[in-house]
């Protein structure tokens, strides 16, 4: 049995998104993370990080989402969302879900943590200076959908299209938010049109930017 350790629309998002995608069997365990039940022993037993997602297969455990993302892709799509390890697009593939892992998402940690960084003092100044570095983010992956596109990859989706997709969901109460941009909005529209979204937010109890 495969089991999903997540929190509603954090960074577990795009692993129980892909679960439901690729029709595989899951049991899901919700974690609290408003009463820091990530950072109890039990938890950090399974992941000594204490965040989520974590991600159990057949006994094995599995933490980073872009990496259990890219896990999933490989194994179950057979080369539908992750081109196989000869295809001329594996290198790009590799390129997009590494920068956004790397690149983007640890924006939106200084934005919503601000005072990691800086101290309480400084929030403020921290977030007026990475807003700038996020939008800049934004405007470059639009330029590449606008003459690469309409996905990362081009024609089809990939693992990497429903990661910049739960990306854009995080920027949403932003100054301004991913989706502004008009290819990255476009390909938002096109991710959230497919079924497996519509019951991703079920299961989650999520209603924001559906």
């Amino acid at each position: 049995m495969r089991s999903l350790y997540y929190a509603p629309g954090a960074a577990s998002f795009v692993v129980h998104w892909l679960l439901i995608e690729l029709g595989l069997d899951h049991e899901l365990r919700k974690v609290d993370t408003a009463a820091g039940e990530q950072k109890s022993p039990e938890y950090l037993a399974i992941n000594p990080n204490g965040v989520v997602p974590t991600y159990v297969d057949e006994g094995r455990t599995m933490f980073e989402a872009a990496a259990i993302a890219m896990t999933l892709g490989d194994r179950h799509s057979a080369g539908r969302l992750a081109p196989t390890f000869d295809a001329p697009e594996r290198a790009n593939y590799n390129q997009w879900m590494f920068h956004l892992a790397n690149a983007v998402q640890p924006l939106f940690r200084i934005w919503w943590y601000p005072h990691e960084p800086a101290g309480e003092g400084n929030a403020e100044v921290v977030r007026q200076h990475v807003i700038p570095r996020i939008e800049a983010a934004w405007q470059r992956l639009d330029d590449h959908l606008a003459k690469n596109g309409p996905y990362l990859l081009g024609g089809q989706p990939s693992v990497a299209d429903f990661y910049l997709t739960m990306l854009m969901r995080w920027s949403r109460g932003m100054p301004k938010p991913g989706d502004r941009w008009p290819h990255l909005g476009a390909l938002a529209a096109k991710m959230k049109a497919r079924p497996s979204f519509a019951t991703l937010y079920e299961r989650e109890g999520l209603t924001e930017w559906a």
